[in-house]
């Protein structure tokens, strides 16, 4: 668990149902616009049919229990408004993943979404031991492009042909690294995935109340 003032971040869990299917339906339209079109393929391969909660959490526990993955939830003030899913971990010489999130309509320009991405970037690089996080969004989507300009992620170019509920459309790339004096290893050696009860699966962890991806910078 993540925590900076009213704003947490934990893991997503199966009794969050009622509250993220709510949240979910109340903001449909909202989110429709960057939404995928076809759900992240499971172990056993490509889904043609968008999950159940249950089958969503299910793939999002399995992913992270190997290591790929760390799916959270986003409260603001005791309530659940969000989710948020480092997505992708790539461990040996990468040791990088990318981050998606949405958030309720009612809460957004609080800061609730900057300071959650900034709280998961720190966790990414002081815990879990991270060297790149990559956030991909519609350059249509301004408010999105704002929290990564704020929180110092560098534009990288467009990635094209990526397709969402409305439209095919390109997505921006923009990446933050993180600045090491020395090289570091990110799994045992030869193995290229983290280890089993490595920091990839530590997702209960308070991070540190001074973030690097904060410093000198107003969240709004």
């Amino acid at each position: 668990m993540l925590v900076d003032g009213d704003i947490v971040l934990r893991p997503i869990r199966l009794r969050d149902q009622k509250a993220w299917r709510e949240v979910n339906r109340r903001n449909r339209d909202w989110l429709r616009p960057w939404e995928a079109t076809i759900p992240p393929p499971t172990p056993s391969g490509p889904v043609t049919h968008r999950p159940t909660y249950r089958q969503m959490v299910r793939h999002l526990r399995a992913e992270a229990n190997a290591g790929r993955m760390l799916p959270f939830v986003i409260e603001y003030q005791g309530r659940l408004v969000g989710q948020l899913t480092v997505a992708g971990i790539t461990w040996g010489s990468m040791c990088s993943g990318h981050v998606g999130y949405w958030v309720d309509e009612a809460v957004a320009g609080r800061g609730v979404v900057p300071t959650a991405v900034a709280m998961v970037v720190d966790h990414c690089f002081r815990t879990v031991g991270l060297h790149r996080v990559e956030v991909c969004i519609r350059p249509e989507n301004a408010p999105s492009r704002r929290v990564v300009e704020k929180l110092g992620f560098r534009e990288e170019g467009l990635r094209p042909d990526i397709c969402t509920s409305t439209e095919p459309g390109a997505t921006i790339s923009s990446s933050r690294s993180r600045r090491r004096r020395r090289p570091t290893v990110c799994s045992p050696a030869g193995t290229g995935h983290a280890p089993r009860s490595g920091p990839a699966t530590s997702c209960r962890d308070v991070s540190d109340t001074t973030r690097e991806s904060r410093t000198d910078r107003e969240i709004e």
